[in-house]
């Protein structure tokens, strides 16, 4: 399927948006450059100091505040199609002013989740008696449940990541350090169609028991096993995510005890993706596998995470959240277990789920390879 900015960021959406923060009970959403944004608009806005804004109120028009400089990046933008005015300011005019006498009296107001305190703090003095909440109290539960276009270029960008780990063996040597193969990975990953590398984790020996360790100058030795978890962002702007765990020659026994152990709490765990049953349900079907043979203490994290604009985005895969799967949710399944000072594991791949099941969006080796 071929998805095109009008897909994945149709006119509708903002009826939609506009439609949800009015149950929600909030007058006005105030989107700065970021996700949230971008998933409205398909304004892919610079973030800067200057403030760039659109603002969704329940009455009224909706409008983009943008600073001069950058009119013709909005006017050039998918925000284009939307038929929102475009407000451009100046240098010395006060934008946050501009915006609360626009919207007159207000009683609540929801701010883009990764507004910069600089701005929220503007805001809040420029409207002293209007209640701040997050923006992802409306936007959360509308881009958790993906179209199909979303979920073509997370399929896209799941064959992406594939890709990249496919080449990964050529790249783990003995001798050679953490460091330079992730620069080899990272190199990869934009040759694979990424537009921006988001993260390279190779985390060898000991290393490996570090869930989100950072590249190192640590020389790969003979016998490690090295986890490797790596993403990046597609020119959609939709994310890949994926994690699979080679060894440098003959493990050791005891790896590949626990790797056995592994790869069949996430095959439980994707097995139980379907509508209807809770995200803690499906962090459960791979924790009760891992706690049985013995390795609980050692699963140090949620099985997962949403996946789209962001990395990590709604629904988490964790115990407490009793919200039931539907049709268009992507999420990581990620079981890991790390055992400190010598080595780890992670087996992650990127689901959808459809109709009746889960879907994977990554179909690369999820055995242990050995190079």
């Amino acid at each position: 399927m071929t998805t095109t900015s009008s897909d994945l960021y149709p006119v509708s959406r903002l009826a939609a948006v506009r439609e949800a923060t009015a149950a929600a009970g909030l007058d006005a959403l105030l989107l700065t450059p970021g996700p949230d944004l971008r998933y409205v608009s398909g304004y892919d806005a610079l973030p800067l100091e200057r403030l760039t804004c659109l603002v969704v109120p329940t009455a009224g028009e909706p409008f983009m505040m943008v600073p001069r400089l950058e009119l013709p990046a909005a006017e050039h933008s998918p925000a284009s199609r939307l038929g929102v005015e475009f407000v451009a300011w100046d240098e010395t005019d006060d934008p946050y002013a501009h915006v609360a006498h626009r919207l007159g009296s207000l009683t609540k107001v929801g701010l883009a989740d990764r507004m910069w305190a600089l701005q929220s703090l503007r805001f809040r003095a420029a409207m002293p008696d209007v209640e701040q909440v997050l923006a992802g109290s409306v936007l959360g539960p509308l881009r958790a449940r993906k179209s199909p276009a979303e979920v073509a270029a997370l399929r896209a960008a799941g064959a992406a990541i594939d890709a990249v780990h496919a080449q990964v063996p050529q790249f783990l040597k003995a001798g050679r350090t953490e460091r330079v193969v992730g620069r080899d990975i990272a190199e990869a990953i934009l040759a694979a169609g990424h537009v921006t590398v988001d993260f390279v984790i190779v985390g060898s020996g000991p290393n490996g028991a570090s869930p989100h360790h950072e590249l190192s100058d640590r020389v790969i030795q003979p016998g490690d096993a090295v986890v490797v978890d790596i993403g990046g962002t597609m020119p959609s702007g939709y994310c890949s995510d994926s994690t699979r765990v080679y060894c440098v020659g003959e493990p050791s026994p005891e790896f590949v005890k626990y790797y056995d152990v592994l790869k069949e709490a996430q095959e439980a765990a994707c097995a139980h993706v379907r509508p209807g049953v809770t995200c803690e349900s499906v962090d459960a079907a791979a924790r009760d596998v891992i706690t049985a043979a013995g390795y609980g203490e050692y699963f140090i994290h949620r099985t997962g995470h949403g996946i789209g604009l962001e990395t990590h985005e709604d629904p988490y895969i964790v115990s407490g959240n009793t919200t039931p799967m539907e049709p268009g949710f992507a999420f990581s399944v990620e079981p890991g277990i790390y055992l400190p000072g010598r080595h780890g594991a992670r087996i992650e791949d990127i689901m959808v789920c459809g109709e009746t099941a889960g879907e994977r969006l990554n179909h690369s080796t999820r055995d242990l390879v050995i190079v």
